[in-house]
């Protein structure tokens, strides 16, 4: 059997040129941009773009997604340029997968499916690995008969392939109800690591540790950020997390801690970077990942300034954390790439700065205006404490910035700014 010129082994094994379709809906100002991400999401799998149809329509065709003259163009095309994939911006429905495949006669795919093939190549706990494993089973559940035969073309293939690892080969047989028990199965074990999650936020909150969460669009340096607060608080090459410039470099949700000079401290988390038309189902596969970021003290929302559509990916951000209930959280605008923009750097105007992450320049003030937002309710004052209670000048010393130090006849008097909860706990030897 033959597949837009092609035998089934060589579309396994070459999946890897591809043609972008795009429906430009009612004049969509971010169209351009929508489709040149759509061209590196692809390219993130290794797949060559070798050409792009696009058309403007007032709703999408809903039997075809593109008006059915196109399919035409899109054949043609597909034919003239030696390709193997046909990509379209938007979730197709099942009926339109079916139709597409069956009227261009080659393997069709979504957005949904490269940005969960993406997912699926990056994830590498195990949790992120059950999330990404979740969302595509749920994606593939109302999509079993057009998938049936789209999937199996997937298996195979080396280099660029989609395989859809975690919903590949062995699930093509799976009926409705399996793959039902295999979504029941995965949703109790991500429930188990939820609940150990919630077990750790009890213990920072309880222990009263500041956290600031990095939010962001994909790739505007949310992990170069992290990796560059540790090195400046003296930690380690160890903790450092990966960073690399692609999109969603990282899907872990990474925690450190962050050790200031004068004892103070405060946890970094890191998570998944978005971008637009993120699918639904990932978005609530990675609820309690993305949940950090409503635990948090302080959010940093890193925007890449030097992209022209900066604006629309602070949208796209605050629309995702809309929709899993991260709101009314204190928040630093950290506009990053400011050396690749042609503005000012480093600059501070309120809860804004401009910086170079790269560069390392800005970080300083950065740390500044956090220091400002998450110490703000610490307490600065007198305690005499009797010489008996020595664990407490230690514990204090430890756990508080000491100002100065003197020895009085009843006992130590420390000037010292420290956190609430500790001044309530030793109160009683306030004296000032």
């Amino acid at each position: 059997m033959k597949q837009g010129g092609k035998s089934l082994k060589d579309v396994e094994v070459l999946i890897e040129r591809g043609i972008l379709v795009g429906v430009n809906l009612q004049k969509d100002e971010h169209f351009d941009y929508s489709m040149e991400e759509l061209a590196n999401l692809a390219e993130a799998l290794n797949v060559e773009v070798v050409g792009m149809v696009t058309q403007n329509l007032e709703r999408v065709t809903p039997s075809h997604y593109v008006g059915t003259g196109k399919i035409e163009e899109i054949q043609a095309f597909f034919e003239e340029t030696d390709a193997n994939i046909v990509i379209f911006n938007d979730e197709l429905s099942p009926s339109q997968i079916r139709n597409l495949e069956r009227d261009l006669q080659c393997k069709v795919i979504d957005r949904t499916m490269l940005i969960l093939d993406i997912f699926s190549r990056r994830a590498k706990t195990r949790e992120a690995q059950l999330q990404v494993e979740l969302a595509q089973l749920q994606y593939m559940l109302p999509r079993l008969v057009g998938l049936h035969a789209s999937l199996s073309r997937q298996g195979g293939g080396t280099g660029g392939g989609f395989k859809n690892r975690g919903a590949g080969e062995t699930k093509l047989e799976l009926d409705r109800r399996k793959i039902e028990d295999q979504i029941s199965k995965i949703k109790k074990e991500l429930e188990a690591v939820k609940e150990q999650r919630e077990t750790q936020r009890k213990q920072r909150r309880k222990n009263a540790v500041p956290v600031v969460s990095i939010v962001g669009y994909t790739n505007a340096g949310k992990s170069t950020i992290m990796n560059q607060l540790l090195a400046k608080a003296g930690q380690n090459d160890t903790k450092q997390v990966f960073e690399k410039d692609m999109l969603f470099a990282t899907l872990e949700t990474s925690v450190r801690n962050i050790d200031l000079e004068d004892n103070k401290s405060f946890l970094l988390t890191d998570t998944v970077g978005f971008v637009s038309k993120l699918p639904h189902h990932l978005v609530k596969a990675f609820r309690s990942t993305l949940e950090e970021a409503r635990e948090a003290d302080l959010l940093l929302h890193v925007v890449d300034v030097s992209n022209e559509e900066y604006r629309f990916m602070m949208d796209v951000t605050n629309e995702t954390l809309k929709a899993i209930d991260v709101e009314n959280i204190p928040t630093i605008y950290v506009y990053n790439k400011s050396d690749l923009a042609n503005v000012e750097y480093p600059l501070v105007s309120g809860d804004n700065i401009w910086l170079s992450a790269k560069e390392d320049i800005g970080l300083d003030e950065l740390l500044q205006l956090i220091r400002k937002q998450i110490f703000a309710n610490y307490i600065t004052c007198q305690m005499l404490i009797p010489y008996e209670q020595g664990t407490i000048v230690s514990y204090l010393n430890e756990h508080a910035t000491i100002l100065e130090t003197a020895y009085e006849e009843e006992g130590t008097l420390l000037t010292a700014e420290l956190k609430e909860i500790d001044y309530k706990k030793y109160e009683k030897y306030v004296v000032k």
